[in-house]
């Protein structure tokens, strides 16, 4: 028996429930044909007006409608018509489309190891840190104490200030000290 139903007919809600039946129980591929004639151009005009691109609203509205032929033994016409029910899907298929357009692309690159430096990068790198540590050691005690403070403790200069109970400026005063002397004395060594 092959259904065809006119294009300009407007189907009744229990024939358009009938129809599902019939993809639910047998796969009636005729019945698929003629709920996707009717609503597959209703479904895509729907997600054009909800702001999906032409392209993205064709390809919603097939997916749309394949759900409805894989998940007909689903429906239940008690709880809402066949309409209800697939623009229901459509709906929610273009809610996940939204979803995934906002969701930032993974870089494989974040999720890779990073290495250390070279070896001959490590070299340069004690060889500075040996270096600074000789310069400190040639520092007066009091500009040491605010630059372990300022720059390995990470302590701000005020609160420097209030621990050592000397004036905030006495505190910036013998950090500039205390730089220009590690450079000229790192100068020197190179």
């Amino acid at each position: 028996m092959v259904l065809r139903l006119p294009m300009s007919a407007k189907p009744e809600v229990q024939e358009m429930n009938a129809l599902l039946g019939r993809v639910a129980m047998e796969r009636d591929r005729t019945a698929f044909a003629a709920l996707f004639s009717h609503f597959a151009p209703r479904v895509k005009a729907y997600l054009l007006r909800q702001g999906a691109p032409a392209a993205v609203a064709e390809d919603l509205a097939q997916e749309a409608l394949l759900s409805l032929w894989r998940k007909a033994h689903l429906f239940d016409p008690a709880k809402a018509s066949v309409a209800t029910w697939l623009f229901t899907i459509a709906r929610n298929l273009r809610i996940d489309a939204i979803r995934r357009e906002k969701r930032p692309e993974l870089d494989p690159e974040d999720f890779m190891p990073e290495t250390g430096p070279s070896a001959d990068q490590s070299m340069v790198i004690a060889d500075d840190e040996s270096r600074l540590r000789l310069a400190l050691k040639e520092l007066p005690a009091d500009q040491v104490q605010v630059v372990q403070l300022s720059f390995f403790a990470d302590k701000p200069h005020s609160q420097i200030a209030t621990e050592l109970g000397i004036p905030l400026g006495t505190v910036k005063s013998r950090l500039r000290l205390a730089m220009s002397r590690l450079k000229r004395a790192l100068g020197e060594m190179e």
